[in-house]
């Protein structure tokens, strides 16, 4: 198939790969314009813009896929398919009816459940215990298209959301190609989706986010710090610092009677243990403000905490 691939992050870079290693011709890769990155602000290409810089692949950045020109453009190289994967865009109906087989997307989520820009996250911060990815048919709605078909992918007990962000993006890349010829043969299904999605929108994840409430239970915290992992991760405050929580565990029963939320009940070489509305968090890995990342027992070392302490804003 002729191609015109759109995407932007490191998990659509994968999809990218499988399909020029499957013989398809790519005759274009739309991503999104480069970015000032740094103290020097220097522009930096998007991963995806990289990888088909690899390949010679030529590459469109324009401000809006949609606007007038650019689907000229696009009439001009006129795609057999097009292949969307996080690009970051609304492509326009124009666009979708364009190639032969249309526009089709890899969405990494079991849909309906989680339409939006971070299926990966929050199926890791609710607790799902697994998660996929589906090739849809795009239509004009927001991850509404026809399902084509899906892949699961099971999440583990420890899982984060960049441990999961790597295998969705591997098992999206396999089953895209699977798709594409199932298209070009003429056996590709379509199974239309109902009107609602089966989970609230998975909105775009912001900083503010990771702020810990210890005012809710232990397990959803702990959710909270994997799905976050490694941006933009959970946090709280010690002593006046910005405190990252990197990796905790929950322990169901409290050590202390009366403990307020937040409060540390114990601090040694097993971790941090705190209070919270439901069980307590053992925190494991963490970072304080102008230290490196380490594990709790090495924080410890050089800098000791008392017991009685609360984190967090009182």
């Amino acid at each position: 198939m002729k191609v015109v691939f759109m995407g932007t992050p490191d998990f659509a870079v994968g999809t990218l790969e499988e399909i020029v290693k499957a013989g398809h011709e790519v005759a274009a890769v739309v991503t999104q314009p480069d970015k000032p990155k740094g103290r020097g602000k220097t522009l930096m290409p998007t991963p995806v813009k990289e990888a088909a810089l690899k390949y010679a692949i030529p590459v469109y950045q324009p401000l809006k896929v949609r606007a007038e020109e650019f689907v000229k453009v696009l009439e001009k190289i006129a795609p057999d398919i097009i292949v969307v994967a996080a690009f970051g865009q609304i492509i326009s109906k124009e666009i979708l009816e364009l190639p032969k087989y249309g526009c089709i997307n890899v969405h990494a989520s079991l849909l309906p459940a989680y339409r939006g820009a971070a299926p990966i996250q929050w199926a890791v911060i609710n607790g799902d215990k697994e998660s996929g990815v589906t090739i849809m048919q795009m239509d004009e709605g927001l991850d509404t298209g026809d399902m084509i078909d899906k892949v699961v992918v099971p999440i583990e007990k420890e899982e984060t959301g960049g441990s999961l962000f790597d295998k969705l993006s591997i098992a999206g890349a396999k089953l895209c190609v699977k798709v594409m010829a199932d298209l070009e043969a003429g056996v590709a299904g379509r199974i239309p989706q109902p009107e609602e999605s089966t989970t609230p929108y998975a909105k775009m994840i912001s900083k503010q986010m990771g702020k810990i409430d210890w005012n809710r239970p232990a397990k959803e915290i702990e959710q909270l710090v994997r799905g976050l992992n490694p941006w933009p991760s959970a946090y709280t405050s010690m002593n006046g610092k910005n405190l990252k929580i990197w990796s905790a565990e929950v322990l169901e029963k409290s050590e202390a009677d009366e403990a307020q939320t937040g409060q540390i009940l114990r601090a040694d070489k097993n971790g941090l243990l705190v209070q919270t509305k439901e069980g307590c968090l053992n925190i494991k890995e963490l970072q304080l403000e102008g230290k490196k990342r380490m594990d709790t027992a090495s924080f410890l070392r050089g800098y000791p905490v008392d017991t009685g302490l609360t984190l967090g804003d009182k």
